[in-house]
């Protein structure tokens, strides 16, 4: 029945089904979530494919999970089993580049990567880079990816002016547009960013853009504590100099990373065995005598505030060390953790935040290392546990202690199907019966990734709620 409808839609060549499902497209890159084998992968071409899924797995009552690139790490893209997976691959153009406006319009399947090759030739930046330019548009509006240059530039819900969505029963809304501010009814763009497929199936974007500097500067300050590093944070920050990124990444966590890529930063030895921690702050602008006057004046405050040495890195050093960092996900995981988790605070917390961190790992006898966007207390940190059940309880505890300071159980991994227990446990009912209601209007049948931020709602049909593992 499923096959014959989806068929219908769109085409043979475009739907996989059972056991023809490729693997990469039953998991994405959470590493404490399953697999699971949908019951078909849709690959629709249009907005108007889209709606007739949507409305077919409503009337089948079959549950739909929204796919772009799979590189999420909270399990929002892991398929319920007998469930429908969109794929947007062939929904990947990127419809207009308006520069008058600053605006780009995209469909979903768009990457980073495309979109910022498109963007280079007009002095033009898309300025949201989570970590991975293999990642899709469309799956960073669903989970409102945020990234190292967050703390000057924000994160993607500060960028995105309009939406073309499919809610779960099949009709196709449009918000926003191409301005920048509007007090007209409830933000329906803002609150479909970030809801993980939830609520409805984003079909084109449109996008704000920027001039793109021409020059930069990476300063690599070498710390004898984690503490220090942290507390170097918020005085830099409130400098003036407005850094691009502003990075932490721990003595272990540093040799990894530039292990796993191949590089040399020229630090001597002396400094690297009295180093704990190290702060990577990168300027840029659009005239480079400023950009110096800047880094002179950023690495007179950093010895200051007890770095034990400060380098300005050479263009080549400081643009591996950043790709390096953006990839650390991937020298965890060749490492062999166990488990990748993140959490938010207020960035003057992050020294009591990794302290109760490390003593949490320490009761544990877990190692528990990481890095993170110190500027604005977005936290990642490698778990390595084997023991499942001392991993899960401290995982939880890991959360429980950003929440406790003021902070989120994510910065921007999102929740997906791996922080569910923890979300409901530490956040306030009263928002989560909110959150279920909101839902209930954009998808009442209950059909858009179940499961998923919250666990599906028991008053659905069995088929509705689906089943994760």
């Amino acid at each position: 029945m499923i096959g014959d409808r989806l068929t219908a839609i769109v085409g043979a060549p475009h739907l996989d089904l059972g056991a023809a499902v490729a693997d990469d497209d039953c998991h994405d890159e959470a590493l404490g979530v399953a697999p699971v084998r949908p019951a078909a992968v849709v690959r629709p071409g249009s907005t108007a494919e889209v709606a007739a899924v949507v409305v077919a797995a409503g009337e089948l009552g079959v549950p739909v999970t929204a796919r772009g690139s799979g590189t999420g790490l909270s399990g929002a893209a892991v398929p319920v089993e007998g469930g429908i997976v969109v794929s947007f691959e062939r929904m990947a153009s990127i419809l207009e580049l308006d520069v008058a406006n600053q605006v780009a319009v995209v469909e979903p399947g768009v990457t980073l990567a495309e979109l910022d090759a498109a963007l280079a030739p007009l002095g033009l930046v898309y300025p949201v880079f989570p970590g991975e330019q293999s990642a899709s548009l469309g799956g960073n509006v669903s989970t409102n990816a945020g990234g190292m240059r967050a703390v000057k530039y924000g994160v993607t819900r500060h960028h995105v002016l309009g939406l073309e969505a499919v809610l779960g029963t099949g009709e196709v809304i449009s918000t926003g547009g191409r301005f920048v501010k509007a007090t007209s009814g409830y933000d329906l763009t803002q609150l479909i960013v970030g809801s993980e497929g939830t609520l409805a199936l984003v079909t084109r974007a449109v996008l704000r853009l920027h001039p793109r500097p021409g020059h930069q500067s990476t300063l690599l300050a070498p710390f004898a504590t984690v503490e220090q590093v942290a507390e170097a944070v918020p005085p830099v920050v409130a400098s003036g100099v407005g850094p691009l990124l502003v990075e932490y990444i721990d003595m272990i966590s540093m040799a990894g990373i530039t292990a796993n890529a191949g590089i040399d930063l020229g630090i001597p030895q002396a400094v690297r065995d009295a180093a704990l921690a190290y702060l990577v702050v990168v300027l840029e602008g659009h005239h480079e005598d400023r950009v110096a006057e800047d880094t002179e004046a950023l690495a007179v405050q950093l010895a200051e505030l007890g770095a034990l040495d400060v380098y300005v890195l050479p263009d080549h050093a400081g643009h591996d060390l950043i790709s390096a960092r953006e990839h650390a996900f991937w020298a965890s995981k060749a490492a062999g953790a166990d488990d990748i988790v993140d959490a938010v605070v207020p960035r003057a917390s992050i020294p009591a935040y990794l302290a109760d961190v490390g003593r949490l790992a320490a009761a544990t006898g877990s190692l528990v290392v990481g890095c993170g966007h110190a500027g604005d207390g977005n936290v990642h940190l490698s778990v390595f546990q084997a023991d499942p059940d001392v991993r899960h309880g401290l995982l939880h505890d890991i959360l429980a202690a950003a929440v406790a300071l003021g902070g989120a159980v994510s910065g921007e991994h999102g929740i997906g199907t791996a922080k569910l227990a923890s979300y409901a446990d530490l956040e306030d009912p009263v928002k989560l019966a909110l959150m279920r209601r909101i839902k209930t209007a954009f998808d009442p049948h209950g059909i858009l990734n179940p499961g998923t931020v919250f666990a599906a709602d028991a008053s659905l049909p069995a088929a509705n709620r689906g089943a994760r593992p």
